[in-house]
């Protein structure tokens, strides 16, 4: 019968554990000078060697003949442990046996000398999934354990263990292993197995695996069930991948607003049988690299090396680091909804439509990523063509200009008027013809005064949103006060018939006229929106002199 081939190949000693040499080395000189605790803890992510480190110290202790640490995996006890055959070696996994019951039995067993080798071994896999209850049970006897038994908890999420469980253990850290690791152990077991693994498919295998021995051996063994010569073409063929030449196309057309393209070969890879979310999930990994490349240059050891060198550098430079990020975060915010979603390929192609034209969107981050192609493009001096050969504007009926020029300028290129002898005294008439000021401004030092003279008068509910950085800032706009809120939690607090009352009232009070108050959630308009700084940006494009 044919064996996986992880398990075909598990480790049978501390020497053959690869990537886990600090907490190999460490397990092999306390077996052999004899220094062994009561109760191990092995924590990390999937397939690092966690229960292969604790099946082989369960063997190291009770093996007739050790080497060096080492069992020697041809007594009777090491064979006999290897084949599940002794009963004083016990694996539970406590995903499936959880409860505080099956800890209490194992409890009232631990009692008992063991009957075919030296000590006991309770190797107790995932012990997070542990109740309450379970972990309680347990503690007593992890505390004041019989000499000849001993302990190997295993877990992927160490803050589900209790303090009190981990005080009582000796904790090691299993990391993940290092893609050369795995690349070299890959072509070690193609080459037992008769296997042809080009060094691509090796590399690309291993950068799948995330760090994880056994997902990269289950990968080989998926792989070589389609071909026994694996290319990187062919692994990407066996495991349903788009491929970094398809990911980096679907990106470039991202880059060229070519929607049609993106969708095309979206298309193409739905109808091979590829899976969406996997495409995604590559995609994201390269906007990702390419993201890092603009931000951090040189900071190659934090690449994934999806795609070559030179072809990432090329692709990188068609983009600035703000529309890599808006991509990068589209793409993963697309993939987490896929589990709930109810088309998958509809909300692909969403998401590479807003990827190629990113005006689909008037969210901040869609429009700072707009901007920052058009800044990028002036610094280099290529106008941008939608502001080069902009259309000349239709003149107005009749011969009149719409602004005469003697006469005074538009009112968003007139100055201030300069500040009353008052300092809450209404600004003076503008001269005719022009309009009243704009709207938005605030006495010298009213917010301050109004503030103070509001605060005491308001609920404790209320009153903390008012204050000099809060989330509540108003604009004045002649006898209208708005009062801006920066959520709309904030906005259902303020928003009241008797805070309104009380704002113009005292308002009024410092301004020397009748003010009413309103309120309103900030938006596009207010000083404090992010979406306020993003036109502030864009209408500063206008003063670019383009060298």
């Amino acid at each position: 019968m044919y064996q996986a081939l992880y398990r075909t190949y598990r480790p049978a000693s501390f020497d053959d554990v690869v990537g886990q040499r600090a907490v190999t080395e460490t397990l092999r000189r306390q077996v052999a000078e004899g220094r062994l605790s009561h109760a191990y803890l092995f924590t990390g992510t999937r397939g690092t060697g966690k229960t292969t480190c604790a099946r082989i110290l369960a063997k190291a202790v009770n093996c007739q003949h050790p080497v060096d640490g080492n069992p020697c995996n041809a007594c009777p006890a090491c064979r006999g442990i290897d084949e599940g055959t002794i009963l004083d070696v016990l694996e539970i996994d406590a995903a499936s046996n959880s409860g505080v019951d099956h800890i209490r039995s194992l409890r009232e067993d631990a009692v008992y000398a063991p009957a075919e080798v030296k000590r006991r071994v309770f190797i107790i896999d995932e012990v997070h999934m542990l109740s309450t209850a379970a972990f309680n049970a347990l503690l007593k006897i992890i505390e004041e354990p019989p000499e000849h038994l001993m302990f190997i908890l295993a877990t992927t999420e160490l803050q589900k263990v209790p303090a009190t469980i981990l005080s009582r253990c000796q904790r090691y850290s299993f990391r993940r292993l290092q893609s050369s690791d795995i690349e070299a152990r890959l072509k070690y077991v193609a080459l037992q197995e008769h296997l042809s693994l080009a060094d691509d498919a090796a590399r690309l295998l291993a950068q799948l695996a995330d760090g994880g021995m056994r997902d990269a051996l289950n990968l080989l063994d998926q792989c070589a069930g389609v071909s026994d010569r694996l290319t990187a073409e062919s692994v990407y063929a066996a495991l349903g991948l788009a491929g970094e030449q398809r990911s980096a196309a679907i990106l470039r057309a991202a880059a060229d607003h070519d929607a049609a393209a993106a969708l095309t070969m979206l298309s193409d890879l739905y109808s091979a049988g590829k899976d969406l979310a996997a495409l995604l999930s590559e995609l994201t990994s390269l906007s990702r690299d390419l993201l890092i490349r603009r931000t951090i240059p040189g900071a190659s050891s934090l690449l994934s090396g999806l795609c070559s060198e030179s072809e990432a550098a090329a692709l990188a430079a068609r983009f600035t680091p703000a529309e890599l990020l808006r991509i990068t975060s589209l793409l993963q915010q697309t993939a987490s909804g896929f589990a709930r979603s109810a088309n998958r390929r509809i909300d692909a192609e969403l998401c590479l439509l807003r990827m190629c034209d990113p005006s689909l969107s008037l969210e901040a981050e869609a429009l700072d990523a707009r901007l920052s192609r058009v800044e990028e493009q002036l610094r280099s001096g290529v106008v941008p063509a939608a502001q080069s050969a902009a259309p000349a504007l239709p003149a107005p009926a009749g011969d009149t200009p719409p602004w005469d020029d003697d006469g005074p300028p538009p009112i968003w290129e007139q100055e201030p008027p300069p500040p009353p002898d008052d300092r809450y005294a209404p600004p003076p008439e503008p001269p005719a013809p022009a309009a009243s000021p704009a709207s938005g401004s605030l006495p010298v030092g009213f917010w301050a005064d109004f503030i103070a003279a509001v605060r005491p008068a308001l609920s404790p509910m209320v009153r903390g949103f008012f204050a000099a950085s809060g989330p509540v800032t108003a604009e004045l706009e002649g006898d209208t006060l708005t009062l801006f809120c920066a959520s709309d939690m904030v906005k259902r607090m303020v928003d009241r018939p008797e805070v309104c009352a009380l704002a113009g009232q005292k308002a009024g009070a410092l301004l020397g006229r009748p003010v009413q108050a309103r309120v309103a959630l900030a938006g596009a308009g207010s000083k404090s929106d992010a979406f306020g700084q993003l036109i502030s940006r864009a209408r500063g494009l206008d003063n670019v002199t383009v060298k």
